[in-house]
C-alpha cells in the first residue's frame, strides 16, 4: 500500500479495506476528468475527497468496451495558494503514465521537483504550442508522516525586514548568475565565505535550529521528496470523513515560499501554532495553473 496513505488519515487501513475503497471511489467519484494520453488512448483521473483539499485519486484508462481499468491510485493534497510562478517544465515518468513538474526556484536554492497532480489538464493543452505561456505559477501541497514541530525563533521586527530584504537581494543575485552575470556569481561566492564563517563561530555555542531559520533540501533517493523546516502561517486540524482520524493541513513559509503540508495527528511530534516552525521530511505534489 502507499506510504503516504497515513498522511490523510489512512494510517490502520488493511489491503481488503483499501480494495474496496478504490471500488468506491470508481463507482462515485467526486470529480472525473478524461484526456488522450501519451499513447493515444482516453486516460482518465477519477478523485475522491476524504476532507476539505486531500484525498484519493485513481488514474488509467477506458478499454473498448467503456470500462475503467485503472493502473494506478495515490493520495494527494492540494495546496490553496500559488507558491511559485517560475517557468516550469514536465517530464513523463519512465513507467507509467505520470509526470512530474521541475522548476528552478532561486528562493529555495535547488531544482524543485514535485509530481505532478493536474496531468489530465496538461494532456489536453500540451499540443497547444502556446502552454508553456499559460502556466500562471505552481501550487504546492506535500504528504508527510514525520514532523516535528519547534519553537520560532526570537528576532525583532527590525530583524525580520533585514532578513526579508537579504533574502530578496540574494534571489535577485540568484536570478542575475543564472544569467552569467559574473559580478552576481563573485558576490554570491563572498556572501557564502562569510555565511559559512559565521556558521563556524555560532556553532560552537549555539544550537544549529537557533541558527537556521528555514530550508529545503532533497531527502532520500527519490528526487520529489524534500527535508523542509519552514514557519507555520496557518493551521486547520480536520477529519478524514471515512476513518475519522485527524490530519492537520498547515500553510508552511519555506525560504520565502508558501505550500501547504498535510500530516496525520500521530505523525506530529508537538502542538502546531502560527508562528512556530513545522520540521519534516514530505512528499511534494502539485499543479500547475493554467490561464484561460
Amino acid at each position: 500500500m502507499h506510504k503516504f496513505l497515513r498522511a490523510i488519515g489512512f494510517s490502520d487501513i488493511k489491503k481488503k479495506e483499501l480494495e474496496e475503497i478504490l471500488k468506491q471511489i470508481e463507482a462515485h467519484p467526486t470529480t472525473q476528468k478524461t484526456a488522450k494520453d501519451s499513447e493515444g488512448n482516453e486516460f482518465a483521473e477519477l478523485c475522491k475527497e476524504f476532507g476539505e483539499f486531500f484525498g484519493i485519486s485513481l488514474r488509467g484508462i477506458y478499454n473498448e468496451n467503456d470500462e475503467f481499468e485503472m493502473e494506478y491510485y495515490y493520495p494527494y493534497f492540494c495546496g490553496s495558494q500559488v507558491s511559485s510562478r517560475e517557468f516550469v517544465e514536465v517530464e513523463k515518468h519512465a513507467e507509467k503514465e505520470s509526470y512530474a513538474g521541475i522548476c528552478d526556484e532561486v528562493r529555495i536554492g535547488v531544482t524543485l521537483i514535485f509530481y505532478l497532480q493536474n496531468i489530465v489538464d496538461y494532456l489536453a493543452i500540451k499540443e497547444n504550442k502556446s502552454y508553456r505561456k499559460m502556466a500562471d505559477g505552481i501550487v504546492l501541497g506535500a504528504l508527510s508522516t514525520d514532523g516535528k514541530i519547534l519553537l520560532p525563533i526570537n528576532k525583532t521586527e527590525k530583524q525580520s525586514r533585514q532578513e526579508k530584504k537579504q533574502r530578496n537581494d540574494r534571489s535577485q543575485l540568484i536570478a542575475a548568475a543564472r544569467d552569467g552575470d559574473e559580478d552576481a556569481i563573485e558576490n554570491l561566492t563572498l556572501e557564502d565565505i562569510d555565511i559559512y564563517s559565521m556558521l563556524s563561530r555560532r556553532i560552537n555555542h549555539e544550537d544549529v535550529l537557533s541558527i537556521v531559520d528555514s530550508y529545503f533540501m532533497p531527502y532520500g533517493i527519490e528526487s520529489d521528496q524534500y527535508s523542509i523546516l519552514g514557519e507555520i502561517m496557518d493551521v486547520s486540524l480536520v477529519a478524514n470523513e471515512l476513518t475519522r482520524e485527524n490530519v492537520y493541513e498547515l500553510q508552511i513559509l519555506c525560504n520565502g515560499m508558501m505550500l501547504g503540508v498535510c500530516i496525520n495527528q500521530r505523525d506530529l511530534l508537538g502542538e502546531p501554532q502560527v508562528g512556530r516552525r513545522f520540521k519534516g521530511n514530505v512528499w511534494m505534489q502539485g499543479s500547475i495553473k493554467y490561464g484561460d
